[in-house]
């Protein structure tokens, strides 16, 4: 595959050298991404050992704030001037593709990526049927808590019900004065997914679900008890909001106050590994993971998962388009990396992000079976894929707001349900239009 698609990049271009609608000029990509600088330079490096086989295409790697991302490419990507190739998270796809921004993926690429991804994988990052992104990465939840913090407050295990969670929560929880030294429970806030991607795994732990069927479930007993549990740890203390604001890079106070022992328990995502040794170096070892604990209405654990791609740009020129899907083609390729796996692979590994590639997994057997990746691999089968639908952007904005009101005591959790409900149903019925 890998060779076809080189075969056909060189034609595409001598065509366009024959037809003399170009020179001897190279063909310009541009990448856009979110990642931090450390990546950058490893996805550089990747671009870098594509371009000595093909000198004429010529890759640039540009990079913005999370918050900044989507933005950017609604912004910038009904040119033909904008970024050629954009990282995005799998709940913008279904309105990037309705709007016509992101190109369907050629036949070969759709072949490759149905035969080395899982189905759930493909699925999101499609619409109607149509392939739109080559599929890189996988992120899912769970309970990441502090073993020294336990230790001294006499716990030697970690919460597996809601009950045992609210009173670790308080158990941990230490103040001086009338100011809190140590949280037991740290929320996020200023930040939709990180917000509502721990709500949905607490609520998905307690058998609700955000969405069914395409209709809204935030008025479910199940969904009423996951916020209440918030209002519960608010008022108890045990969490305190202003330790959990977040920044557009997605870190901040949040990780902060995790990082400096401040906070014993989060609920979070794999991709923080890296900033977690980078921040603790050796008290990274007293991290562990758990499973989200089960809700009174659950019967088992459930972690929300939710996955990244790569799409092009469906208003760049079609040279651009065509290096580029082969580029990615490349990159996500199956021994592109230096260690037996794509350089896509290596690059999301350096970061503690699952990568989703089939032979990828099973490259990196014995890395995802660290004692800080292992729950997240292990919570794979059962987790509840977050729902990619339209409208879920503004969907997941109107629920953070709600959420932030519990934390902030703007709203009680039932006058939170109460409008919450009411938002989704108004949403996703106008976006369904």
């Amino acid at each position: 595959m890998t060779k076809r698609f080189a075969l056909s990049i060189a034609a595409s271009i001598a065509a366009l050298l024959t037809g003399g609608a170009a020179s001897a000029d190279s063909v310009a990509v541009s990448f856009l991404t979110h990642w931090p600088p450390e990546t950058v330079a490893k996805l550089e490096a990747a671009t870098d050992a594509y371009s000595k086989a093909h000198p004429e295409v010529k890759i640039e790697i540009r990079a913005v704030p999370f918050g900044d991302l989507l933005t950017t490419i609604r912004s910038q990507g009904a040119s033909a001037n904008g970024p050629t190739i954009d990282g995005i998270y799998d709940l913008w796809l279904p309105e990037l593709a309705r709007d016509k921004l992101v190109a369907p993926a050629p036949a070969d690429v759709a072949a490759e990526v149905e035969k080395n991804w899982p189905k759930g994988v493909q699925s999101a990052a499609s619409v109607g049927g149509a392939l739109y992104g080559v599929p890189n990465e996988i992120d899912l939840y769970t309970l990441n808590y502090n073993k020294r913090l336990f230790a001294e407050a006499g716990l030697n295990a970690p919460p597996k019900t809601w009950a045992e969670f609210e009173a670790d929560a308080e158990k941990l929880t230490k103040k001086s004065g009338g100011t809190t030294t140590q949280q037991g429970f740290g929320l996020i806030n200023s930040w939709p997914a990180g917000v509502v991607h721990p709500f949905a795994s607490l609520l998905a732990s307690n058998g609700g679900a955000l969405i069914a069927d395409g209709k809204p479930q935030l008025d479910t007993k199940q969904a009423g008890e996951t916020f209440a549990l918030y209002e519960k740890l608010i008022k108890s203390g045990a969490s305190v909001p202003a330790m959990g604001a977040a920044d557009a890079n997605t870190t901040g106070p949040f990780l902060d106050n995790f990082v400096s022992g401040k906070t014993a328990m989060i609920i979070m995502a794999n991709w923080w590994e890296s900033a977690l040794k980078a921040g603790m170096k050796d008290n990274f070892k007293d991290v562990a993971t758990a499973p989200v604990p089960v809700g009174p209405s659950g019967d088992a654990s459930h972690s929300i998962s939710y996955s990244w791609m790569t799409v092009v740009n469906a208003k760049a020129d079609p040279a651009a388009q065509k290096a580029a899907w082969d580029f990615l083609a490349w990159l996500n390729g199956p021994t592109s990396g230096p260690h037996g796996a794509s350089a896509m692979g290596d690059i999301l590994m350096s970061m503690g992000i699952l990568p989703s590639r089939n032979s990828d997994v099973a490259a990196f057997k014995d890395q995802l079976n660290s004692p800080f990746l292992s729950a997240y691999v292990a919570g794979l089968p059962e987790a509840r894929p977050y729902p990619v639908v339209l409208g879920g952007q503004e969907f997941t904005e109107a629920l953070q707001q709600h959420v932030e009101a519990i934390e902030f005591g703007k709203e009680s959790a039932a006058e939170a349900q109460k409008a919450a409900q009411a938002d989704a149903v108004s949403i996703l019925t106008r976006a369904a239009k």
